[in-house]
């Protein structure tokens, strides 16, 4: 294909566009309907030089049908969420592949932007409106029962009984296009066969190509001690900071299982930037970022520090004690002195760049993670930022993508959010007030003599 552009200047630019169809390749032998949905896909001059020369059929992959088996496709179209690669093999033969990339729409076409949207609800009702902008959904069997079977207002009618009920209908609203990360019910199951099993159902409704594991972090929890969680003050009597080994790492060694097993894992409980790169070990295809929690907890330490730095009260010192103990920061029966306690909320502060621009808007985190997937050897792992609430964290996140230093990077970032939530920020003010008047406008031009009130 010809193209000429004819810029406003006058001058005239001769390109030439070549696509797999421009090859004039004959279909592999009861591979007709694979050239019509690929011929679209574009070559630079030097790809189509050599495929000339060499490429004598086409074909797919056994991958390539068996996602068009999985998701029935229209005629000469491939499903969304798939990108299509090639290879030239030996006999001439140009196989095409569908590789999974949520950061591919239908017919092998990049969505309208980079960063990709995400969801956190177990709720078809309300995915619903929202579907045909997700690339990831997040839910897990709590959600599903607390928050929807077993809430009358959002289950309707109570249409929905079961667990499987539910996937299966979160499936099909969402469509092909979107992964659904399901998280383990019981991370700390010493029987690793009975976590598979756990999987099992999930994967047969969604696919493995739509599902992902969500394993959590665990830190110094383990099977033993997660009963003090459940129990009493709900305190751990260990520290955070002194989980033995094991535990430390049994989360990250559950990942990397799982993934030897074929699943695509969400790694998430990422909250400091320290914990980034030792998670990335695990090869997970997302990780975390939680934003809210963090950020608030960090205001609050640092509003204590302010008043007895100002008024060396201990009466503060022995406050922000209690609440480091009520946010899990210290252990309950520690007994930790007043001077650890600053010590240590300091360089919490200091840390966390609470009072830079690196952190004051509560994403260093984030930050940090999007700069080690700039280096790491993991090209198909994404960040995702999550657990936001109030008016500021989208909008901070949002500027965060423009940021030219993250520029290269930006397609490996999720937002995700309750629906609800990121439906505040497709609007503004000045939508009311132009529809007013624009209804206005139309009613007064079709029933003369009507008018609204301005």
């Amino acid at each position: 294909m010809i193209t000429v552009n004819q810029p406003r200047n006058g001058d005239a630019e001769l390109r030439m566009r070549y696509s797999v169809g421009s090859l004039g390749l004959t279909p592999a032998r009861g591979q007709e309907d694979v050239l019509p949905r690929i011929a679209h896909l574009p070559l630079d001059p030097e790809e189509y030089a050599l495929l000339r020369d060499r490429a004598i059929s086409v074909g797919g992959s056994d991958r390539f049908h068996d996602v068009l088996s999985t998701f029935p496709t229209p005629a000469g179209e491939t499903p969304p969420g798939f990108r299509v690669e090639t290879q030239l093999n030996s006999d001439g033969l140009l196989e095409a592949d569908l590789v999974r990339d949520i950061g591919f729409g239908r017919n092998s076409a990049r969505r309208p932007t980079r960063t990709i949207f995400s969801a956190d609800s177990a709720n078809p009702y309300e995915v619903a409106p929202v579907a045909g902008l997700l690339g990831n959904l997040t839910c897990n069997p709590g959600i599903v029962y607390d928050l929807f079977i077993n809430n009358p207002e959002a289950n309707v009618g109570h249409r929905f009984s079961t667990l499987e009920e539910v996937m299966t209908e979160l499936g099909r609203v969402l469509g092909p296009g979107c992964d659904v990360s399901v998280e383990l019910e019981n991370p700390f199951d010493p029987d690793f066969d009975h976590i598979l099993a756990e999987i099992e159902p999930y994967e047969k409704i969604l696919s493995p190509y739509r599902l992902v594991v969500k394993v959590p972090h665990t830190g110094p929890v383990n099977g033993e001690n997660v009963s003090e969680l459940l129990t009493g003050s709900g305190r751990l009597s260990s520290s955070y900071l002194k989980p033995a080994t094991e535990d430390a790492f049994r989360s990250h060694n559950l990942a990397l299982r799982l993934r030897e097993h074929g699943y695509r894992v969400n790694y998430t409980l990422m909250f400091e930037p320290h914990q980034a790169a030792l998670a990335l070990q695990a090869r997970p295809y997302f990780i975390n970022s939680f934003v809210r929690h963090r950020l608030m907890q960090t205001g609050r330490i640092a509003q204590l520090v302010s008043a007895f730095r100002q008024t060396g009260e201990i009466s503060h010192l022995k406050e922000l004690r209690a609440y480091l103990i009520s946010t899990d920061h210290l252990p309950e029966n520690a007994n930790t002195e007043l001077v650890e306690v600053l010590q240590y909320s300091e360089n919490l502060i200091k840390y966390r760049h609470y009072d830079d621009a690196e952190g004051s808007d509560g994403l260093d985190t984030l930050r940090h993670e999007l700069r080690l997937l700039k280096q790491c050897n993991l090209p198909d792992t994404r960040v995702i930022v999550c657990s936001m609430e109030g008016p500021h964290n989208y909008p901070d996140i949002d500027k965060l993508a423009t940021e030219p230093e993250f520029a290269d990077v930006i397609d490996r970032l999720v937002i995700t959010a309750e629906p609800s939530y990121l439906a505040r920020f497709t609007s503004a003010s000045h939508v009311v007030s132009y529809q007013r008047r624009f209804m206005a406008a139309a009613a007064t031009a079709t029933r003369p003599g009507v008018r609204l009130n301005a």
